[in-house]
């Protein structure tokens, strides 16, 4: 029977199959942060039950550590007792945890790539709901809950209902300036938030190969927004020229082993998928949300839609709520709405290549009077490569913050938050209503659209800031 890539990886890891359609599954990478990591140890000490494979557990500090300069824990008293219990727990349980001291820490969603943890034919969880960026290098990851998550560091298994699967294939090729964070906004905004609820969707077609293993992640991290429970891409030589040398991958003397059996992976030519779309993004123009919901977005030469044409009353409804929330009106002009702070970071947007875009933009220009705009590198690698390339100098000259790594404003549960009232273009993944804060209406876009914006005082393509002196 021909199978697809979910069904190989599925497959693989089944160990049983229990009552109620469940199966059993084998977790062969378990990552973990101190928001929720600290409490599951703390729910195994009293139960008296040890951490039946602590070497195949990865923690790091993200979440609520202080991204501000030259800090290393957190911003407050709890969230500095959370850090301090996470290195001892880890310490007393055999768990490694990238911290400070050597140089591996960052958002668990970009530092397990970067190290080589995230490999082809895995399963990975956290219990975060972005763990579907970890998808790009065909593995099967998704974010788990509290109780999964002591399972996990208890069994090494978990106990999962099947999804369906969905394929989207995306054809064409991307014009100049639209990124991963704009063809999966489209993607978004075209299908709706919850059209993969249920499903494990695997991306394909030219537009999603000729992305580099970044704009994959990107492209995955966003499959949640998309209501998906796991996102992948199958692995080829993009996913395996980046893997090689990492610190966990494979080493070079059977990496060649390991690459021959990814390659197995792909989905059969003939196997077939219980829903499938495709979508051309040619076309397309870098995308900006505009509510509260990533499926509110148009291009950014577009007009803020009407409500009103909507014939669901209950969808008319939700339009109406959002553009109360934000403050906006249907008809105005996306790229003239002005805004207050840009923030460049997340498990999204806070890579190498993210920070280049950005200062690309950013070089020998400074942001609009008023602004106030961060950059918040993903991990303590990511910052320290940014600086030998001197991006950190750019930011510094244009008038943005070039903040320690962290999850930051993405999440606001560390102190980085949007003030009341305040607007904010965001590359995070999420414009909830007070997700970035209190009050705080966000604008989810690429970094590159982040950086002119913040050049210019209103949101804006880098084709206005080009415009500015």
């Amino acid at each position: 029977m021909k199978q697809t890539l979910f069904d190989k990886i599925w497959n693989a890891h089944e160990i049983a199959c229990l009552p109620g359609d469940i199966s059993l599954l084998h977790i062969d990478r378990h990552l973990m942060h101190e928001l929720t990591g600290v409490d599951a140890m703390r729910i195994l000490e009293g139960r008296g039950v040890p951490v039946r494979n602590p070497g195949l557990t990865f923690a790091t500090l993200d979440h609520v550590t202080s991204t501000r300069p030259g800090n290393c824990a957190g911003d407050a008293g709890w969230s500095s007792d959370m850090i301090n219990a996470m290195r001892k727990d880890t310490v007393a349980k055999g768990i490694a945890l990238f911290d400070n001291d050597d140089g591996r820490r960052g958002i668990v969603h970009v530092v397990g790539p970067e190290l080589g943890l995230s490999l082809p034919g895995t399963t990975i969880v956290c219990a975060d709901s972005h763990t579907c960026t970890h998808g790009a290098f065909g593995a099967l990851a998704w974010g788990i809950g509290s109780s999964e998550l002591v399972h996990v560091l208890a069994t090494q298994t978990i106990r999962q209902r099947r999804p369906r699967t969905m394929r989207i294939k995306l054809g064409g090729v991307a014009r100049e300036g639209v990124t991963a964070k704009d063809i999966v906004l489209y993607v978004i905004g075209q299908l709706g938030a919850s059209a993969g609820t249920g499903h494990a969707v695997e991306f394909a077609g030219q537009a999603v190969r000729d992305l580099d293993m970044e704009g994959r992640m990107t492209l995955c991290n966003l499959s949640i927004e998309l209501g998906a429970k796991i996102g992948l891409v199958a692995p080829d030589e993009t996913t395996f020229r980046y893997l090689r040398g990492r610190e966990f991958s494979p080493r070079e003397e059977v990496f060649d082993q390991a690459m021959a059996h990814w390659a197995t992976l792909p989905s059969d030519s003939e196997a077939t998928y219980e829903q499938e779309v495709e979508l051309d993004i040619s076309g397309i123009s870098p995308q900006v949300t505009w509510g509260t919901s990533p499926e509110h977005v148009v291009g950014i030469d577009a007009y803020i839609p009407d409500p009103h044409q909507e014939k669901d009353s209950k969808r008319r409804q939700s339009l109406i709520s959002a553009l109360e929330y934000m403050q906006l009106k249907a008809g105005q002009r996306i790229d003239q709405i002005r805004i207050d702070r840009i923030f460049i970071g997340s498990c999204t947007n806070s890579r190498l290549s993210d920070l280049r875009e950005a200062a690309q933009v950013l070089k020998d220009r400074h942001i609009a009077p008023g602004v106030t705009a961060w950059v918040v590198p993903g991990s303590l690698q990511v910052k320290k490569q940014a600086e030998s390339e001197g991006l950190h100098k750019i930011f510094e000259a244009a008038g943005c913050q070039w903040r320690e790594p962290g999850c930051s404003m993405c999440v606001g549960a560390n102190g980085d938050l949007v003030g009341n009232g305040e607007r904010c273009v965001s590359t995070s993944n999420r414009n909830f209503v007070g997700r970035q804060g209190p009050g705080a209406m966000t604008h989810l876009a690429s970094p590159a659209v982040a950086a002119a914006s913040a050049v210019v005082g209103t949101i804006a393509s880098p084709a206005m800031a080009r415009q500015m002196p």
